[in-house]
C-alpha cells in the first residue's frame, strides 16, 4: 500500500491527528514574528511597497492586507483573515484610518503588538468620527469628495497638496489613481474593543501631516502610552521616509517574546 494512503487511513481513524496537531503548535510556536499591514482611506496595499521590501530584506514575513474600506467591519475581518493565515505571533501596522482597524482586530491572540503611522487609535465605544470632534482639525479633510453612493474620495491635486505633499509630483499622481474610496459611514461605527490597553504600541507621527492633524497624533500617542517616534513627513511616511518607518516596525518585531 502506498505510504500516502496509510497516512490517510490513519488520519481517518484519528492516529495522526494529535501528533500533526502537536507539530503544527511547536512550528507555529517556533516561528519569527511576521508583519501584517493595514493600509488606511484613499490608498491600498500598494501604498506600502517601499517599506514591505525593506522588512523583507531583513528576513522579515509581510502581508499587505488589502481592505474592502466598505465598513469598519469588513476591514477588521480582512485584517483578521491575514492575522490567521500567519504561522506564528504578528506585529500588526496600521496607517491613517487603518488604526481604528488594527485597534480592534489587535484583540487576537496572535498580535504581539501594533504599530500606529499617522493613525487613527481610538479607545473602545468610539468611532473615528466620535474621536475625531474633539481633537484638531486638519485641512484636508475639506477636500474629501463624496460620490452618489457615498464613497468618499480625494480628487488628484488634494492628493497632491494635502496627502502626499512630499512626494513627486508623478508619484502622487499614481496614488490618486490607485487611491481606494471609503465608505463614508465607516467613520461613524465603534470600535468594540481597544487593542492597545493590552498590546504595546508604536506610533509615528507626521509633522506635517495635513489629514491627520500632528498635534491629534500627539494626543493619541499619549493615550495609548507608545512609544513614539516623530518624522518631518506628509500623511505618509511610508512612502517619502520608507526606512525610517521600517526601522520602527523592525524595533516592534524585535521586541517580541
Amino acid at each position: 500500500m502506498k505510504r500516502h494512503s496509510i497516512a490517510a487511513l490513519m488520519l481517518s481513524a484519528g492516529l495522526l491527528g494529535g501528533a500533526a496537531a502537536t507539530a503544527h503548535a511547536a512550528a507555529s510556536a517556533d516561528a519569527a514574528p511576521s508583519v501584517v499591514i493595514v493600509h488606511g482611506a484613499f490608498a491600498d496595499g500598494s501604498d506600502w511597497a517601499k517599506v514591505v521590501a525593506l522588512l523583507q530584506e531583513k528576513g522579515v514575513k509581510v502581508t499587505a492586507v488589502q481592505n474592502p474600506l466598505d465598513s469598519l467591519a469588513g476591514d477588521v475581518a480582512a485584517a483578521t483573515r491575514a492575522i490567521d493565515n500567519q504561522p506564528g505571533k504578528v506585529v500588526l501596522v496600521g496607517h491613517s484610518w487603518g488604526g481604528a482597524v488594527i485597534t480592534e482586530a489587535g484583540k487576537d491572540d496572535k498580535v504581539a503588538s501594533l504599530v500606529y503611522v499617522a493613525a487613527f487609535a481610538p479607545d473602545a465605544g468610539q468611532s473615528v468620527e466620535t474621536l475625531s470632534k474633539d481633537l484638531p482639525k486638519a485641512p484636508g479633510t475639506d477636500h474629501l469628495v463624496a460620490d452618489a453612493s457615498g464613497w468618499l474620495s480625494l480628487p488628484p491635486a488634494d492628493v497632491a497638496q494635502y496627502f502626499a505633499q512630499d512626494v513627486p509630483a508623478k508619484q502622487a499622481r499614481v496614488m490618486a489613481a490607485t487611491q481606494g474610496p471609503i465608505k463614508a459611514t465607516a467613520f461613524g461605527e465603534t470600535v468594540s474593543v481597544a487593542a492597545w490597553h493590552q498590546k504595546p504600541s508604536w506610533f509615528v507621527i507626521s509633522q506635517h501631516d495635513r489629514m491627520i492633524a500632528p498635534d491629534a497624533q500627539r494626543f493619541m500617542a499619549r493615550q495609548i502610552g507608545a512609544k513614539v517616534t516623530e518624522l518631518p513627513t506628509s500623511h505618509v511616511p511610508q512612502q517619502s521616509r520608507p526606512a525610517d518607518v521600517a526601522k520602527v516596525i523592525l524595533d516592534a518585531v524585535a521586541s517580541v517574546k
